[in-house]
C-alpha cells in the first residue's frame, strides 16, 4: 500500500480548488487528512480516487 502524503498546495493544484475549499473538504470528511507539524497532509491514493470520481460526475 502506498502511503505517500500530499500537502495542501499539492492537493489544491491536483483538484484545481482553493485552499479554503480543500480545508472544508477535510473538515466535512470528504477527504481524509492528518496534521503533521501543523500542516495538513492528505493521502495521495485518496486524493487521486476523489479526482477520478469527480471527473466521472462532471461528464
Amino acid at each position: 500500500m502506498n502511503n505517500c502524503m500530499l500537502t495542501l498546495d499539492e492537493v489544491c493544484a491536483l483538484l484545481d480548488k482553493t485552499p479554503s475549499t480543500i480545508k472544508r473538504y477535510a473538515r466535512e470528511n470528504l477527504l481524509s487528512s492528518v496534521k503533521e507539524n501543523e500542516q495538513l497532509m492528505f493521502p495521495a491514493e485518496e486524493v487521486h480516487r476523489y479526482l477520478a470520481f469527480s471527473k466521472k460526475l462532471n461528464r
